[in-house]
């Protein structure tokens, strides 16, 4: 037996470092958190998604009192993306969120499992690394595509 290390490359940056196009992106996530519907948790998460053409389509968690037929930001992005301009590729993600208290999250917050797995299939289709952008108050990772989420990924499909 042997242990191996997985190792996930994130850089942390300020708002400030990121180029302009980043900035679009986390403010249309950031933006996309006030169209949340999220009465049970009171937990607003907004995602933002560019497409090789050039567009923007954002999604925001979506809520239902039969539990779980919600559906988290990042596949309401990635399926109405994929419905809409379905040849269009995606290029990267952004994903911001406020807390109970109608606040910015302090820390980044990543994608549940369900939407890594969602996202993955999604880099898959693009033929490369879609790179993502976590969004805190005062700190943004990146990570270099979805499966840095996800390094032991199912990716046989």
């Amino acid at each position: 037996m042997k242990n191996i290390d997985i190792v996930i490359p994130v850089i942390s940056a300020q708002y400030s470092e990121l180029t302009p196009a980043q900035q679009h992106l986390v403010d249309e996530a950031r933006a996309a958190t006030l169209r949340s519907y999220a009465p049970y948790s009171r937990f607003n998460v907004g995602a933002a998604i560019l497409l090789s053409d050039g567009t923007v389509v954002t999604g925001a968690n979506q809520e239902n009192a039969a539990f779980p037929s919600g559906t988290c930001a990042e596949r309401t992005a990635r399926y109405y993306a994929g419905a809409n301009p379905p040849d269009a590729r995606f290029e990267t993600i952004a994903i911001a969120a406020r807390g109970t208290d109608s606040l910015e999250v302090e820390h980044p917050i990543s994608p549940c499992g369900a939407c890594r797995q969602a996202l993955l299939e999604y880099e898959k289709l693009a033929g490369h690394d879609v790179p993502v952008l976590l969004a805190g108050r005062d700190e943004i990772y990146i990570l270099p595509s979805v499966k840095a989420l996800m390094p032991l990924s199912f990716t046989e499909f």
